[in-house]
């Protein structure tokens, strides 16, 4: 069953997100964290996945800041509505729209809250596990992750990167892993956005061994 509820963020600004609950009792509560597109079809698919493995599963949609109800897909017209969220772009923000969601999901469920993102949401998940208090954080191709290598993270950390990605040096990525030997990395032989299966990049089987990978991680973390 999945719904859209109003979040209210520690400043007071209200926004949208997209709950998918599980059949049972939820495990814990996840919070998801959106690519530059928007909360579309594609993340509110992987939550709708999430909620299927117990989880209550919250998207909220940080760039109701900007703009409420962005749902982009990935042809070059959304493409280039997308980049240009990118100047308007406040990660403190982010990380306070994330705050609320694992808020609520804790109140909801009164268990754990961990966090998965993607692409700009893998970075928002790297600042998250630093600055709130998250009992796991997953990070998909998060290119901003190397330039905010002074965010120690707090919550056990995994981190998904493709070799064939040529956004995020895999020589930047190393010198995170070295600051933060704790932190569990995996490589792909994938390029960029290889979990969205919307995408031409969508590599199946990097997709599958990182989901397996995510999914135990957040069993041994979240319950």
């Amino acid at each position: 069953m999945s719904e859209h509820v109003q979040l209210q963020a520690a400043d007071g600004h209200t926004l949208d997100a997209y709950v998918a609950r599980p059949a049972g009792e939820p495990v814990a509560a996840l919070v998801i964290i959106q690519e530059i597109f928007g909360v579309n079809g594609h993340i509110r698919d992987v939550a709708d996945r999430y909620a299927k493995e117990g989880y209550l599963a919250i998207a909220p949609a940080l760039f109701d800041r900007y703009e409420r109800g962005v749902d982009l897909g990935y042809d070059e017209a959304d493409r280039e509505k997308a980049m240009s969220f990118m100047p308007k772009l406040n990660w403190e923000l982010f990380v306070t729209d994330t705050e609320a969601a694992a808020e609520y999901g804790r109140k909801t469920t009164g268990k754990k809250a961990g966090i998965v993102g993607y692409c700009l949401g893998g970075t928002v998940a790297w600042m998250a596990s630093a600055r709130l208090k998250l009992d796991a954080a997953v990070g998909y191709y998060g290119g901003g992750i190397p330039k905010m290598i002074e965010e120690k993270p707090k919550a056990p950390t995994m981190l998904h990167f493709g070799l064939k990605d040529t956004h995020i040096p895999k020589d930047a990525v190393d010198k995170v892993g070295e600051a933060y030997p704790e932190v569990q990395i995996f490589w792909y032989e994938a390029d960029h956005a290889f979990n969205n299966d919307r995408r031409p990049s969508f590599a199946p089987e990097a997709a599958k061994l990182a989901k397996e990978r995510t999914l135990a991680f957040l069993k041994e973390h979240l319950g």
